[in-house]
C-alpha cells in the first residue's frame, strides 16, 4: 500500500488549548477544531495564540471538511483565522455552529463560510473518510466525538469528554455507540488527556445546583456569577437557581451578551419571561433581588469582572455586601491574574467564592476512570492522547498501558509530530513546526521571539535612549549627549550616573573611526557594560545619532 494514513497535531499536544488535528491519506485532509490559547505570563501584549497553519499553506485545495467538536474557545477559537487561509465545508452541531457564527460575523466572514450542522448519529463522506458523530458529555451542550473510517482503519477522536450520568441537558454518554466502535475494531484512539493526573469519576454537573442554592441562601446583596462565555449548561444553572430564589438576572460582558441571545434562540438556553433584565435597570432593584452573569473567570485584564475588581466598570461598582461567585477552573497559566482579581475583589468588600473553597465548578474533563472506562469500550490497537501538557499525556499512555494497550502502541508526542499507519502497523513519523503563531491586536503572526525577548527586557529592566549630535562637516560631538530614561532610572535622581554615561559615549566616539551605525553598535556595547557594572541592571539601549 503506497498511501498511509497520517495524523498531524498541530495544536493541543504538549499544552493546554489551541487544539487542532489534521487527518491526511493521500491528497485528502480533514482538520479536527481550530482553537486558541491563552497567553502564558511572559508573552507581554499577546492577546492569544493560534496554531501554526503553515504545514496546510501547500494543501489547501486537499482540505475537504473542518470539523469542530464542540464550542468552547481552544476548539473553535482559531476558525476565523484558520477560514482566511482555508476555504472548507464547515460541519458541527447547531449549538457550535451558533458559537461559530457569532465570531465569524465579527470577523466579517460568516458570508464566505459554508456552514453544515450535524447530530449525533449523522454520517458523512470527506474524501476517503467517512465520518460518524455521537455525543459526549462535556461542560458545554452538543459536544460529539469522532469514529473515522480511514482505508487503513477505525480512528476514534474522543473530543473533550467525561462521563455524567446527570447531565444538565439530560443528555448521557452513549455507551452503546462506544461498545460497538469497539466491536469493530479501532485502529488508534485519541483521547483527551487534560485531567490525567487526577483520580476516580469527574462530578456531574449537577453537583453544582447544591453550592448554588448554598450560595445564593447565604447572599445579603448581589451575587455576580462569572463563567466562560460559552459556558451555556452553566448559565442555564445560574439562571434556574436565580428563579428558585426569586432573584432577576442580568447579562454583563459583550460575549456573553452575544452568546446567551443566540443560545435563547437556538433553544439551547430557557429564561422564563420577566427574569432576565438589562444591565442597567440593575439599580433599580434591591441588591438582594439582583444576580448578574458576567465574563472574566481568567482574570483577563478587558472582561468585565477584571474591570469590576479595579472600579473600570461603567456599569458595575462592586460594593460591600456582594457575593462574587468564580465558576471556572484556573486555565494553567493564568493563577497569577486570577489570584490578583480575587484579591482586588476582596478589597471592594465583596466575599468572593471559588474552587478552592467551594464546590462552584466541577471539570468538563474525564478523570482516570472516565479514561479507563472509554479505553475498556474502545479496546483500540494504538493509543494517542491528546488535549493536555506533556505530564498529561504520559500519564495518560500510562493508564492505556494498565488497560493492556502495548507500550510500543502508546504514543506520546508533542506538536507537530507526524504518526503513519499504513494498516499493518503504526510509527512516529518525522516532526513539521507545530509551534506559537502569536496575535497581537489586528496583527497575526508579525510577532516573533526577538519582539518577545524586547518586550521582556524592557518590561524587566526599561530602556535608555541616547541622543548624540554630530557635526555634520567635522564628524565630532556638537554637545554633551541628551540620556532619556524610561523604567531604568530616574534621570534628576541619578545625575552622576548620567554624567559619566555621557562621557563614556564621547570616549567611543574619539575613538571609533567608522560611521554611524559603527558608532551605534560600539555605543551600545560600552554604554551596557558600564550601565550593568553601575546597577547589575540590562536596559534596552537605543542610540539615535543626529547630524546638525
Amino acid at each position: 500500500m503506497t498511501n498511509k494514513l497520517r495524523i498531524i497535531p498541530l495544536g493541543g499536544l504538549g499544552e493546554v488549548g489551541k487544539n487542532m488535528m489534521v487527518l491526511e491519506y493521500g491528497k485528502n485532509i480533514i482538520i479536527i477544531d481550530a482553537g486558541i490559547m491563552f497567553p502564558e505570563n511572559d508573552m507581554l501584549g499577546i492577546d492569544f495564540i493560534i496554531p501554526d497553519f503553515n504545514y496546510l499553506a501547500d494543501k489547501k485545495d486537499m482540505v475537504r471538511g473542518i470539523i469542530i467538536t464542540h464550542g468552547h474557545e481552544d476548539h473553535v477559537g482559531g476558525l476565523p483565522y484558520l477560514l482566511q487561509e482555508i476555504k472548507a465545508p464547515i460541519y458541527t452541531t447547531k449549538l457550535t455552529r451558533g458559537l461559530a457564527e457569532v465570531k465569524l460575523k465579527e470577523n466579517h466572514l460568516l458570508d464566505e463560510a459554508e456552514l453544515n450542522t450535524i447530530q449525533d448519529g449523522d454520517r458523512i463522506a470527506l474524501g476517503p473518510f467517512r465520518v460518524e458523530f455521537f455525543h459526549v458529555c462535556h461542560s458545554i451542550p452538543d459536544g460529539v466525538g469522532l469514529a473515522i473510517e480511514t482505508p487503513v482503519g477505525l480512528v476514534v477522536h474522543s473530543g473533550d469528554f467525561k462521563f455524567d450520568y446527570t447531565p444538565v441537558d439530560g443528555k448521557p454518554p452513549n455507551f452503546a455507540k462506544l461498545a460497538e466502535l469497539g466491536g469493530r475494531g479501532v485502529l488508534a484512539l485519541l483521547s483527551d488527556s487534560t485531567n490525567a493526573e487526577q483520580a476516580g469519576f469527574t462530578r456531574s454537573e449537577r453537583a453544582i445546583d447544591g453550592a448554588f442554592d448554598q450560595v445564593f441562601q447565604q447572599a445579603e446583596g448581589r451575587i455576580i456569577v462569572a463563567t466562560f462565555a460559552s459556558l451555556i449548561s452553566r448559565i442555564q444553572q445560574v439562571v434556574n437557581a436565580a428563579i428558585r430564589h426569586d432573584r432577576k438576572v442580568a447579562i454583563a460582558g459583550y460575549s456573553m451578551v452575544k452568546n446567551v441571545g443566540m443560545a435563547q434562540e437556538l433553544g439551547y438556553l430557557s429564561i422564563p419571561p420577566g427574569v432576565l433584565i438589562e444591565l442597567g435597570d440593575i439599580d433599580k432593584l434591591p441588591h438582594h433581588k439582583v444576580v448578574i452573569i458576567a465574563t472574566g473567570t481568567q482574570g483577563e485584564p478587558s472582561s468585565a469582572l477584571a474591570r469590576m475588581s479595579i472600579g473600570r466598570h461603567r456599569r458595575i461598582k462592586v460594593v460591600s455586601g456582594d457575593t462574587i461567585v468564580i465558576s471556572a477552573h484556573a486555565i494553567p497559566g493564568n493563577e497569577e491574574m486570577i489570584n490578583r482579581t480575587i484579591n482586588r475583589l476582596f478589597q471592594q468588600g465583596a466575599n468572593v467564592v471559588y474552587e478552592k473553597i467551594a464546590p462552584v465548578h466541577v471539570s468538563g474533563h474525564a478523570n482516570q476512570e472516565d479514561q479507563k472506562l472509554l479505553i475498556h469500550l474502545i479496546k483500540p490497537e494504538y493509543f494517542v492522547p491528546i488535549h493536555g501538557e506533556l505530564r498529561h499525556l504520559t500519564m495518560h499512555a500510562r493508564i492505556a498501558q494498565e488497560m493492556g494497550v502495548p507500550a510500543a502502541n502508546t504514543m506520546v508526542v508533542e506538536n507537530g509530530y507526524i504518526l503513519e499507519f499504513d494498516g499493518e502497523s503504526g510509527r512516529i513519523a518525522e516532526r513539521i513546526p507545530g509551534g506559537y503563531v502569536f496575535v497581537d491586536g489586528s496583527g497575526v503572526g508579525d510577532i516573533g521571539p526577538v519582539v518577545m525577548r524586547d518586550r521582556e527586557t524592557l518590561a524587566s529592566a526599561g530602556f535608555v535612549v541616547a541622543v548624540i549630535k554630530l557635526d555634520k562637516e567635522t564628524g565630532q560631538p556638537a554637545g554633551r549627549p541628551e540620556i532619556v530614561s524610561r523604567g531604568f532610572v530616574y534621570v534628576r535622581e541619578s545625575a552622576e550616573l548620567i554624567e559619566r554615561a555621557q562621557d563614556k559615549i564621547l570616549k567611543v566616539i574619539e575613538k571609533s573611526d567608522g560611521g554611524r551605525a559603527a558608532i551605534s553598535d560600539r555605543v551600545r556595547t560600552e554604554l551596557g557594560k558600564l550601565l550593568y557594572d553601575e546597577t547589575k541592571r540590562r536596559p534596552m539601549i537605543l542610540p539615535v545619532i543626529m547630524e546638525v
